[in-house]
């Protein structure tokens, strides 16, 4: 079993053992990843970006990264190549040449 399967069971026996199967349609976990993402921006408001408190980030990210391993796992797809995937098309937006040391969005290269 590889890491992406270990978390993904983890994360479905934990809410299975509370029967919240019935609350995890896309929409709501979608909805939870936002909120979280807000949670998340919490840490940083008012206040230098290193000043920000490293637990409430791990708490925030591990919020984030469960809803999404969720909403993953009811709409069927896989973590680990959804995610090459976009770093792929990434890779094509934005290749090395034009977009080495810049933040430009790729249709401003």
């Amino acid at each position: 079993m590889n890491d992406i399967e270990e978390i993904s069971n983890a994360l479905l026996n934990f809410r299975n053992e509370r029967d919240w199967k019935q609350f995890h349609n896309p929409k709501d976990l979608a909805i939870a990843i936002s909120i979280e993402a807000g949670e998340l921006l919490e840490a940083f408001l008012w206040k230098p970006a290193e000043d920000a408190k490293k637990d409430k980030i791990e708490e925030e990210l591990a919020d984030i990264f469960s809803f999404a391993f969720l909403l993953a796992h009811e709409k069927g797809l896989n973590v680990k190549q959804i995610i090459l995937n976009k770093i792929e098309r990434n890779r094509e937006k934005y290749p090395v040449e034009k977009a080495k040391g810049t933040a430009k969005k790729y249709n401003e290269l």
